[in-house]
């Protein structure tokens, strides 16, 4: 009782910060508590528009920095979409290198329900959706009570909509299985809560609720993202850098797509992907940059971002978090051999280009050049491209059987990096049928969107592909510094080696319990129905 006492006390001392508009505003930041956990009222973050606004900010603000260590809040980093995302889903897969011991327990599946990332990945999430169900219950009192105008208060309902959505999906794909484990998703997925807490009666209930099926909450996601989409607005209607970090139209649709990927739903799919293309509600507001790199040296400014968190020098996920600062100045992630050497990544792929790509240390190991700044920590993350939409099409059109359209719509991505594409561009010829075309665009997939988090989120959802399924998680190189030689792509005669032929450690089976992360031991002992629900194994 005493432990279940405290874990209310903290939840009401984070919905306290929250209402009352307590925002952070530096990478050191301070945590006040300004008032006693029984005298909190949330109505005071909605009474006037500069307020609300404010509460509308500090959504973002939780979706991209997290916290570390609690309950002390000494302990910045990008829990889930400032940075973790793309470091978990990265080590989580196959595709990079884990050199050092920062992200070991992730790269090598060693985690357990106390073991950090995967704790404060739960916690961090869960203390973003309590904010953003705050937001949304807020702004939609404060539309009906004239504070704000009806307008107003719906498109912050879909900015609200939109980060809960994006933040359920990334809570199945680390915690549940994939949606086609069960022939009706009815498996466990995780507590989905569309109300907030900010009493200990609404504190009560949350302790007693249990897992929702994962049909229940893909379910509940796509209709947050019909709304989002809905209530948001254009693109063209923000102005500078929250035409990319603040929700649009496009980011809901591109999200709508990514999650009809993960429940098989190739139609819908294609539904919403083609809303991007020529004859497309959003065609003109996104496209491709130049060059592969044009998107990574402009962020902000860039029509290839969709959507992603803003970073500032004055607020970033910390030196322990932020993606330049991980992937560049402390060189804790590599790419690995086993991608750099796939034989469908051309020799002269631009994604290769050293330095706007890739750089390669004294040593000879391979890191990413996508987060350049690595003094500021000013990087977007990276959370929805227009070249992964249009993939997402291709990957649909293919498994749809329609060809045409999936070679074109591979190519208008892959040939963007290709030295010379009127002789290195795919054609029909090159593919025997639709599943050899398939099996294009999911390498596609993993060359243009390596070192930005989406390598585990396929794994997750391939499981049960029917063509190319990935059983469990793949073997990886070994934890440290690859061999300088394991990213040459050339023999001593000038011949290319192929593919990476080392030894591959630390694969997990699918039906290991390592394949889901444990819901956190505090949360377990807090709550007795998740009790009766931990993943099997842990």
């Amino acid at each position: 009782m005493k432990k279940n006492k405290y874990n209310k006390s903290l939840l009401l001392l984070f919905a306290s910060f929250f209402a009352f508009g307590i925002f952070f505003t530096s990478c050191e930041k301070d945590v006040l508590d300004l008032v006693p956990y029984n005298q909190i009222s949330e109505n005071v973050a909605f009474d006037t528009p500069e307020k609300i606004a404010l509460a509308v900010n500090g959504m973002y603000e939780a979706a991209q920095v997290g916290q570390y260590r609690l309950p002390t809040g000494d302990g910045l980093r990008g829990y889930p979409f400032g940075a973790a995302f793309v470091q978990q889903g990265d080590n989580r897969g196959e595709d990079v290198v884990n050199t050092q011991a920062f992200y070991q327990i992730t790269y090598m599946g060693t985690y357990n329900s106390t073991t950090a990332n995967n704790v404060f990945y739960w916690n961090d999430t869960y203390r973003l959706i309590n904010r953003i169900n705050i937001v949304a219950e807020g702004v939609q009192k404060a539309g009906e009570e004239g504070i704000i105008s009806v307008e107003q208060a719906n498109e912050y309902l879909g900015e609200a909509l939109l980060l809960r959505a994006a933040s359920y999906h990334e809570l199945l794909i680390h915690f549940a299985r994939p949606y086609k484990h069960t022939a009706d998703a009815s498996h466990l997925g995780v507590p989905y809560h569309k109300k907030p807490f900010t009493t200990l009666g609404t504190i009560d209930e949350g302790f007693v609720t249990g897992r929702h099926s994962v049909g229940e909450c893909y379910q509940w996601i796509i209709e947050d993202l019909d709304l989002a989409e809905q209530y948001l607005p254009l693109k063209s209607a923000r102005s500078g850098n929250q035409k990319v970090s603040k929700g649009t139209k496009g980011a809901a649709a591109a999200l709508k797509a990514r999650v009809y990927q993960h429940v098989w739903d190739h139609a819908k799919v294609i539904q919403e992907a083609s809303k991007f293309v020529a004859g497309g509600v959003y065609a003109g507001h996104y496209a491709l940059g130049a060059e592969p790199w044009t998107v990574f040296t402009n962020n902000y400014g860039s029509d290839e971002y969709i959507f992603g968190m803003e970073n500032s020098e004055t607020n970033y996920p910390s030196v322990n978090g932020a993606l330049a600062s991980q992937y560049k100045r402390r060189l804790l992630i590599s790419h690995s051999p086993i991608l750099w050497r796939n034989p469908s990544w051309l020799p002269d792929d631009k994604r290769r280009d050293e330095p706007n790509m890739v750089f390669k240390e004294a040593n000879g190991v391979i890191y990413t050049h996508k987060y350049k700044d690595d003094v500021g920590y000013t990087d977007l993350s990276p959370m929805m491209r227009y070249a992964e939409v249009i993939l997402n099409l291709a990957e649909a059109y293919a498994r749809e059987n329609q060809v045409g359209d999936a070679l074109t719509y591979l190519n208008v991505v892959r040939d963007r990096s290709l030295a010379d594409p009127t002789t290195q561009s795919y054609k029909a010829s090159d593919f025997a049928d639709n599943k050899e075309l398939l099996n294009a665009v999911l390498i596609e997939r993993r060359i243009e969107l390596a070192m930005e988090g989406r390598r585990f989120p396929d794994i997750h959802r391939l499981q049960h592909c029917p063509y190319f399924p990935i059983a469990g998680v793949p073997g990886k190189v070994q934890t440290g510094f690859a061999p300088a030689e394991e990213f040459e792509l050339f023999d001593a005669s000038g011949n290319l080696k192929g593919p990476y032929s080392g030894e591959l450690l630390y694969a997990i089976p699918y039906d290991s319990h390592l394949f889901l992360w444990p819901i956190p031991q505090d949360e377990i002992n807090a709550n007795p129905k998740l009790a009766e629900q931990q993943n099997p194994g842990y």
